[in-house]
């Protein structure tokens, strides 16, 4: 299995505790994938997926007993929305629950593979899927991409025409994700804001309330037009998104310090309409970008289901 996110960890824990023995290789230093954290300054920031929200039975046990745990943390129903054509912060509607996680979005995808044992290879991506299924050479019962779609394709062989024509052209958008801590909140109060009418960001979330600890640390997502030429050196284009920030929170002091996060592959332009794929040749196909809107749930959902599937087609 390919890819430590949520999607794949799931579908692992489903494989361990259907008596199957799974293997869970990942290209990063840690788990997590796009539930992304990273130790800046002394303190965990997410710098990548924002928050999540529960709609199934399925998920909801999960999250419950992450809660109970202290695990995740329940964190608002409101969300601004802020215009860029005149800097107005207006309060949105109550709605759905937005859970965060005291420790990271990260240490949730860690908590789920440690609690069901499932073993993850760090630093070791795989390179080719061929029919068999081989992974690398290597025959395997079933192998899964939990993965971007334009990820995907790259490690599929060409041979693979059905699994190949899932994922071949399907556009994926880029962004990149500003991570800036202030001496002391200098910004109006706010959980997080869905960003309008601006050329460069798309939302800015308070980390500080998102993970309850109050820090004075800003993390903001930009557009996909600003991030695709800036790829290349996203640390360059820092200050760009600095400026955006302090303009459309009206912030006068410059931050103490900040990072920068690329994510070539932030989110698909349009989701699959089933939850996996799992072809003929015993290869599985999951991850947020299945499952008609791209979100923690739906990946977890994604995983989840798939692994059920290869239990079924292997017993």
């Amino acid at each position: 299995m390919a890819g430590g996110g949520i999607a794949g960890i799931a579908c692992a824990s489903v494989l361990q505790a259907g008596g199957i023995a799974v293997r869970v290789r990942d290209r990063g230093r840690v788990i997590g994938g796009r539930m992304a954290s990273r130790w800046v300054d002394g303190r965990i920031v997410d710098s990548g997926a924002s928050y999540f929200t529960v709609t199934s039975p399925q998920f909801a046990e999960v999250v419950a007993d992450w809660t109970t745990r202290g695990v995740a943390r329940a964190w608002t129903r409101r969300m601004a929305v802020l215009r860029g054509s005149d800097g107005a912060l207006v309060l949105g509607e109550p709605g759905p629950i937005r859970y965060t996680a005291p420790g990271g979005l990260r240490s949730l995808v860690a908590d789920l593979a440690s609690r069901t044992g499932v073993p993850v290879t760090q630093a070791a991506p795989i390179a080719r899927i061929t029919p068999g299924p081989r992974v690398d050479g290597e025959r395997v019962d079933a192998a899964v991409l939990a993965m971007p779609d334009p990820q995907a394709v790259r490690h599929l062989d060409d041979a693979l025409t059905a699994e190949r024509a899932m994922v071949v052209d399907r556009p994926w958008l880029p962004a990149l994700t500003l991570l800036a801590g202030w001496k002391h909140r200098c910004w109006a109060p706010f959980d997080g804001a869905f960003v309008h009418e601006d050329d460069t960001l798309t939302w800015i979330a308070d980390d500080g309330r998102r993970r309850g600890d109050q820090a004075p640390v800003l993390v903001a997502h930009s557009t996909a037009d600003y991030a695709r030429p800036r790829l290349a050196d996203p640390i360059a284009a820092g200050p760009g998104l600095l400026v955006a920030v302090r303009r459309l929170l009206a912030i006068d002091e410059p931050p103490q310090w900040f990072r920068v996060q690329r994510w070539s592959f932030a989110r698909p332009e349009q989701c699959h309409d089933r939850s996996f794929f799992l072809s003929d040749n015993d290869i599985g196909l999951a991850g947020d970008g299945w499952g008609t809107q791209s979100k923690i749930e739906n990946a977890w959902l994604s995983g989840t289901r798939l692994g059920h599937a290869i239990i079924d087609r292997l017993s």
